[in-house]
């Protein structure tokens, strides 16, 4: 679907679109023709552009128009019944276009876990602006204009963040997504499929455990549930006091005797951390135990990865390159 609006050069604004919803929800004796909705906003200037291009087929596609065999255009009727402000009927139309979008292939692409972070001072998630490139500039504005993504208010940060407004849809459509894209289509088999599971159990385990440790009283955000390149899973807090987040918490699974496997880019966060970064690792055959607690390591790097009296390293992975000439 993206890949067939490109070619135009303005999808909307909320604006344009409440006055062309309501002009067709308005008297039901008339009847309208593409050409007549069209005509409707000829010579027109609507948030300062003059060119509607492709506002009428962004409306057919996420199926809130239907174009008619006869030619006639009616509106969706379920969606013809939240017009009774322009913020109701923003709301529904993001809704109707993440539904159509959340299997469009250009869409994943955007909003991929390459692009995704979370922000834990804002407790936002992010978006790169380079998601979108020139090709998809146009749905980037229309983004903008309907405020599922704002400027991010520290503006040497080139990221947009996802209007709190729409998360539990973004969650609900995109997420989902998002997460079945982690590993690799080739690496999808349903051993690593079942790690995965795993993984999101106890991290599940460890917000729950975090929330109780602090009495319910701190935001505790689940990094990971959209991004897998900031080192951690969970942003937290050391005590109740704590102003910024002071306990960033890498979540492992484990049967039997404690072992993890740790990426180059976990240690690193690790090293640099020190003494706020911290391992969590949580049995599997315990979680449904009461009083059970998870294994807590403070400053990993120096008590495991510097540690070889008490931990023992085992390489089972080595990437080869070819050396530059």
């Amino acid at each position: 679907m993206l890949k067939d609006l490109r070619p135009f050069e303005n999808l909307g604004s909320p604006q344009y679109f409440f006055e062309l919803f309501n002009s067709l929800k308005g008297d039901s004796d008339i009847i309208w023709s593409r050409r007549d909705l069209e005509q409707l906003f000829y010579n027109r200037n609507i948030n300062g552009r003059s060119i509607f291009d492709g506002c009428l087929d962004l409306a057919f596609h996420i199926k809130v128009l239907i174009l008619e065999d006869t030619g006639i255009v009616t509106i969706d009727r379920t969606f013809s019944d939240f017009l009774f402000s322009e913020k109701q009927m923003c709301d529904k139309f993001v809704e109707y276009l993440f539904l159509i979008l959340k299997d469009d292939d250009d869409f994943q692409n955007i909003f991929s876990s390459k692009n995704i972070s979370y922000d834990i001072i804002y407790h936002s998630i992010q978006i790169t602006n380079s998601a979108f490139g020139l090709k998809y500039a146009c749905f980037k504005q229309l983004l903008i204009d309907f405020e599922v993504i704002k400027i991010h208010p520290t503006i040497e940060i080139k990221k947009f963040i996802i209007n709190s407004r729409y998360k539990k849809l973004f969650d609900k459509t995109i997420l989902p997504e998002i997460k079945k894209r982690k590993i690799g289509i080739e690496e999808f088999h349903i051993s690593l499929e079942q790690k995965q599971i795993f993984g999101e159990e106890a991290e599940r385990f460890v917000l729950k455990f975090e929330f109780d440790r602090l009495n319910g009283n701190k935001l505790i955000d689940w990094v990971a549930e959209y991004s897998v390149a900031e080192g951690y899973d969970i942003a937290s807090f050391n005590e109740e006091r704590s102003i910024y987040n002071d306990r960033f918490i890498e979540v492992k699974s484990f049967n039997g005797q404690p072992y993890f496997f740790w990426s180059r880019n976990e240690i690193d966060i690790a090293r640099i951390k020190k003494d706020e970064y911290y391992l969590y690792l949580v049995d599997r055959n315990r979680l449904n135990e009461i009083d059970y607690r998870p294994m807590i390591i403070q400053n990993p790097y120096k008590e495991v990865y510097n540690n070889e009296v008490e931990w023992e390293q085992r390489v089972e992975k080595i990437r080869f390159a070819i050396k530059g000439s």
